[in-house]
């Protein structure tokens, strides 16, 4: 488990990634939360770093958005 102060970052950065991507998109954004936390866990916490993962993986993510 995250602590608070991780957890809004995490949760800020999902937002920011997703912003514009329809809510109907589950897939989609399963995907990029996944690897945003698969990023954390692994102790990447540079909001930065975080954002190029979340990118990344909304560039490969399932979805009909693109």
């Amino acid at each position: 488990m995250f602590d608070t102060a991780t957890t809004a970052l995490l949760r800020a950065v999902f937002d920011e990634v997703c912003e514009g991507l329809p809510h109907r998109e589950i897939g989609a954004r399963t995907h990029v939360a996944s690897k945003i936390l698969e990023a954390a866990t692994r102790g990447e916490l540079s909001p930065d770093d975080l954002r190029q993962v979340g990118r990344k993986a909304l560039s490969h993510a399932p979805t009909m958005w693109r």
